[in-house]
């Protein structure tokens, strides 16, 4: 009994520690409470396998999971504490402490800590969780021992007991749900300081959408994702929340000779250009959804480099890499070379005709087409620096992913779906096709191995979108593979080698399986 009751009495105290904690993090930052910070740390010390793993069979949950995880590992060591709490007060209290200490490490550790104050949540919580835990254990110690009693507690010592830890419970309840309330204040007012941007209209639009770019069939992905349905991958257990009235982009490094800081409304003063775009997450396994296209509204990011005095290295430039930081602190490395070779690189401010959501990067982020997120996509970017591959390796190069990574040709077949029952008769099979800064040229279908056939391709676009295809397969009764496979317009077709997205994204022929009745 009192072991169960030593279990309770440590999960209420670790209940009191996290509710304070959050209260605490309104007047630090939300980033600097512990779960947050401890889950940062943990997704900065998992190795790259790991975390490919976590996606995978995750997906956009992963984030939950490990905030999940976080949680049950403090409710684990919370009731191993309240056990021993009983018999070794002082003891399991400093082990409390110590709990604290790592949450408070957790929190100045981070790249985007602002220091010691971000300690601050972890170790008011801690405090408190040591308090409740001492004067909890002591109610289960009878008068006059220093240990508990073989039988149970005297009448007198379980109704206080049973006081004190609903008196805790509701004590607690109360203040991290303020805490909450006050940390979501936090985030409506950034969501309010979005509503406010109004954004001008592009001074080179995106050029018009031929007809037949979208085929429309059923089950077949929109030639355009829709915001709400694009693909989040980053390592932000909170999103970040920047005022746009006070955010600024610093430009320095090597090889500027004027360093350039600017603020929301100077960019929208800028020339703003307007194109369609496919981006692509390099752990997007082998017909994966990771992949998405929308219209992006931002500054060509050449044009501000030129302006600060930027030569790409083919012309002199001492610096060949661009390292991007977030206001969250990761950082992403880009060949200099390829963002001013003449694509399309943004500065985004809007995304599919209104302001960059909060999740994808609001109020700016940056992209440049062919190349994966990790080395081009920085969301919710505040600086860039001019350096060299040789000086400085980014977030993703540390964690043993390539330094450059140029999107593979790939293409998948999103109807009909794996495992699906069909008819005998003519079937659809469509899905689409990317080789972005390079265009599809042609995709092949073939069934159980046999001949490839040629796909039919929808109207193309923009060389930086993926493509949509169909071909109408004559099926007949059985259980079948269907594979498809893409040629870009350098002549390159994908590879039927099978590799994970690591170090620089997967490769493979996407393949079903069905069942023809």
């Amino acid at each position: 009994m009192h072991a169960a009751l030593g279990a309770l009495s440590g999960l209420v105290a670790g209940y009191a520690a996290l509710a304070m904690a959050e209260l605490v993090s309104v007047a630090v930052r939300p980033e600097a409470s512990p779960v947050t910070a401890v889950g940062g740390a943990a997704i900065d010390q998992t190795p790259a396998g790991v975390k490919d793993w976590a996606i995978r069979n995750f997906g956009t949950n992963d984030k939950l999971i490990l905030q999940l995880g976080v949680l049950s590992v403090l409710a684990l060591f919370a009731i191993v504490l309240g056990v021993l709490a009983p018999r070794f007060r002082k003891g399991a209290s400093a082990g409390v402490l110590g709990f604290g200490i790592v949450g408070a490490l957790a929190a100045t550790g981070r790249p985007d800590s602002t220091g010691v104050i971000d300690a601050i949540p972890s170790v008011v919580g801690a405090l408190v969780a040591t308090m409740v835990l001492y004067v909890l254990a002591g109610l289960l110690t009878a008068p006059g021992q220093s240990v508990p009693p073989r039988s149970p507690g005297s009448a007198v010592d379980r109704r206080s007991f049973v006081v004190g830890i609903a008196g805790v419970a509701a004590a607690s309840t109360g203040i991290g749900a303020l805490g909450l309330r006050l940390n979501a204040a936090g985030v409506k007012e950034a969501a309010a300081s979005r509503a406010t941007v109004k954004l001008p209209a592009p001074a080179s639009p995106a050029p018009q959408l031929p007809r037949g770019v979208d085929l429309k069939l059923p089950g077949l992905s929109p030639f355009t994702t829709a915001n709400r349905d694009f693909y989040r991958v980053d390592t932000a257990l909170t999103v970040p929340r920047v005022d746009v009235g006070s955010w600024k982009l610093r430009l320095h490094g090597k090889g500027v000779s004027r360093p350039l800081t600017l603020g929301f409304q100077d960019l929208l003063r800028r020339p703003l250009f307007e194109r369609h775009i496919t981006m692509t997450c390099v752990s997007n396994e082998v017909g994966g959804s990771y992949v998405g296209t929308a219209r992006w509204l931002g500054v060509r990011l050449a044009d501000l480099l030129r302006e600060a005095g930027v030569r790409a290295p083919s012309r002199g430039g001492p610096a060949d890499q661009l390292v991007a930081r977030s206001v969250d602190g990761m950082t992403i490395g880009t060949p200099v070379e390829t963002v001013m070779d003449g694509r399309d690189a943004l500065l985004a401010v809007g995304m599919n005709g209104e302001p960059l959501p909060l999740e994808h990067g609001f109020p700016v982020r940056m992209l440049v087409p062919g190349l994966y997120g990790y080395v081009s996509a920085c969301k919710w970017i505040q600086d860039i620096e001019l350096t060299t591959f040789d000086a400085y390796d980014a977030y993703w190069v540390k964690r043993d992913w390539a330094a450059k990574a140029p999107i593979k040709t790939e293409s998948r077949i999103d109807t009909p779906k794996p495992f699906a029952t069909l008819k005998a008769g003519p079937v659809v099979v469509a899905g689409v096709a990317w080789a972005q800064h390079k265009g599809v040229d042609r995709v092949e279908v073939r069934v159980d191995g046999g001949d490839w056939h040629q796909a039919e391709l929808a109207a193309e676009g923009p060389v930086d979108t993926w493509r949509q295809w169909w071909w109408q397969w004559p099926a007949k009764p059985g259980t079948h593979t269907l594979e498809v496979r893409a040629t870009d317009r350098t002549g390159y077709t994908q590879t039927d080698a099978r590799t994970r997205p690591i170090p620089n994204g997967a490769s493979g022929w996407h393949s079903v399986v069905v069942t023809v009745t």
